[in-house]
């Protein structure tokens, strides 16, 4: 059985940082794409960083550019989303996911893209609070 499970999620003053794992089970992150993204309450959910299959390829929503580096180790079967200078809007359920092999295969590239529609096997999620 395919599972993801996000942990790390807390409550965090303004400026603080705070680091996601996405743990996975049941297969191999290997040969996928993983995606982090976020929903916050009353909001569609969105793309905040995705990394590709290699690890050589990363993309981050224009919002977390600079504060937030998306990370994987293979070997431990996790990935991570590391989180600086963190403001009250980053505060959301974040979820983390994966796309198998598809389009960006086909492209030979490392590559990748925050397309919620593509990706599946979501965790649970983990509550992030920027609160003063």
């Amino acid at each position: 059985q395919l599972q993801l499970v996000e942990s790390g999620g807390g409550l965090v003053q303004p400026g603080g940082s705070l680091r996601l794992s996405c743990a996975a089970s049941g297969f191999t992150l290997d040969y996928y794409v993983i995606g982090w993204f976020r929903q916050a309450p009353g909001k569609e959910r969105e793309g905040v960083s995705c990394i590709s299959s290699s690890g050589d390829g990363t993309d981050y929503a224009d919002s977390v550019k600079g504060r937030f580096t998306i990370s994987r180790d293979n070997a431990k079967n996790t990935a991570y989303l590391q989180m600086n200078s963190l403001k009250p809007e980053d505060t959301a359920v974040y979820y983390c996911a994966v796309e198998p092999p598809g389009w960006w295969e086909a492209t030979g590239r490392a590559v990748c893209r925050m397309n919620v529609a593509g990706f599946g096997s979501w965790g649970q999620g983990t509550q992030v609070t920027v609160s003063s």
